[in-house]
């Protein structure tokens, strides 16, 4: 699957809806929390357009992503409280974080989740990298009976449900074309 994606990396920067989805994701994320001094954690982070956003603001962002090209583009940027990764969010990722005793206050994810093979356990190893009270915001494209892509509503409140996050919300912040985004925050509370 990176193979695919490390061969948009080269252009991904560049792309009109890329940079117009990130934008409005950043803006509607504005409208959930506040980044200042936040450590961020995002997920599928590609080439660091959300990433960059985020940086302004945020204390210290982890970007992971497991296609290499596209992670060497966000490290390219220079970005001095970012730390790039090359990876996956597995157990044993998740385990190495809880064991130094980093926690994340946010965990974005755009674009992200309908890519990876299993959405409950993904959800399930992001909720255990939150802080208390952090939150968990993704964005992805929603489902329709046209279109398998993406997610429903009731898929994501049960993923979340499972994990244990408090599902704080689910709203459509913006459309890209005729294609709707969900947008689901996710909040853990020990």
């Amino acid at each position: 699957m990176s193979d695919s994606w490390d061969n948009m990396a080269a252009e991904w920067d560049s792309n009109e809806a890329v940079i117009a989805y990130s934008e409005k994701a950043f803006l509607s994320l504005g409208e959930v929390t506040k980044t200042k001094g936040l450590t961020v954690l995002d997920f599928g982070c590609g080439t660091g357009l959300l990433t960059e956003k985020l940086s302004l603001d945020a204390a210290l962002i982890t970007a992971i992503d497991p296609a290499p090209k596209m992670v060497g583009v966000l490290a390219q940027k220079g970005l001095s409280n970012v730390h790039a990764i090359v990876g996956v969010v597995d157990e044993v990722f998740v385990r190495e974080r809880r064991q130094s005793g980093e926690r994340f206050d946010l965990i974005v994810a755009s674009s992200a989740l309908a890519f990876v093979p299993d959405y409950p356990e993904t959800i399930a190893l992001l909720a255990m990298l939150l802080a208390n009270n952090g939150l968990l915001v993704q964005w992805d494209w929603e489902k329709s009976e046209s279109s398998g892509a993406g997610f429903m509503p009731s898929e994501i409140e049960e993923a979340y449900t499972h994990a244990g996050l408090n599902l704080v919300s689910t709203s459509h912040p913006f459309s890209m074309g005729d294609m709707r985004v969900l947008m689901a925050v996710g909040q853990r509370i020990d």
